[in-house]
């Protein structure tokens, strides 16, 4: 069985953290509860009724407008977050070069290839899945969102990267020159999107 905290909580949680209403929404909601439950009904019955956590997040997020990003500080952000791993995977490659016998040196520099690529792929879509943004996002003031505001799930977060998988990143970073929201293909496809945070 839910309580009303943990409804509430859930509701906050689908959340983006820049909602200004946030605390409001949160006040809001928990009285509301607490007045139909002082009314008579029961819990269960209160918090059907307000339906899915995430779906009700969204309608409040509707009423939130969204800036989309623009496309050179989206570039911008793509080019520290590749700066950050370049120089973490560099680190770790000399460091590994110098302890390893002469003779690995070429192995050194295709696995650091091959780790460089790796990690970034699966830090980008950690870092937007658990925190919205990337450590470049981050720094320039830009989140992911869903269409709708809400935090992006595993499967839009993966999707989001697909281009890189498959090589056609800068076709697919074409599309937000001349999408209305200002989206690369994939996150059409992923119906996710950047925006100003």
């Amino acid at each position: 069985m839910t309580t009303a905290d943990e409804f509430v909580e859930r509701v906050l949680s689908s959340l983006p953290g820049s909602v200004p209403q946030r605390e409001q929404i949160g006040l809001e909601l928990s009285g509301h509860i607490a007045e139909r439950v002082a009314e008579g009904a029961p819990l269960d019955d209160v918090l059907r009724q307000l339906g899915d956590p995430i779906v009700l997040a969204e309608s409040y997020l509707s009423a939130v407008p969204l800036a989309a990003a623009p496309f050179l500080r989206r570039c911008l952000a793509k080019l520290l977050d590749v700066a950050l791993v370049l120089g973490a995977v560099a680190l770790l490659a000399t460091l590994a070069a110098k302890l390893l016998p002469r003779r690995f040196e070429g192995n050194v520099v295709i696995v650091a290839m091959l780790a460089a690529g790796l990690a970034f792929l699966l830090g980008t879509v950690f870092a937007e899945l658990r925190f919205g943004q990337t450590p470049g996002k981050r720094l320039l003031g830009l989140r992911v969102v869903r269409e709708s505001g809400a935090p992006i799930g595993l499967g839009q977060a993966f999707v989001r990267q697909l281009p890189l998988v498959f090589s056609i990143f800068f076709i697919d970073a074409l599309f937000a020159l001349f999408t209305e929201k200002k989206q690369r293909a994939f996150e059409m496809l992923s119906k996710s999107r950047v925006v100003v945070d």
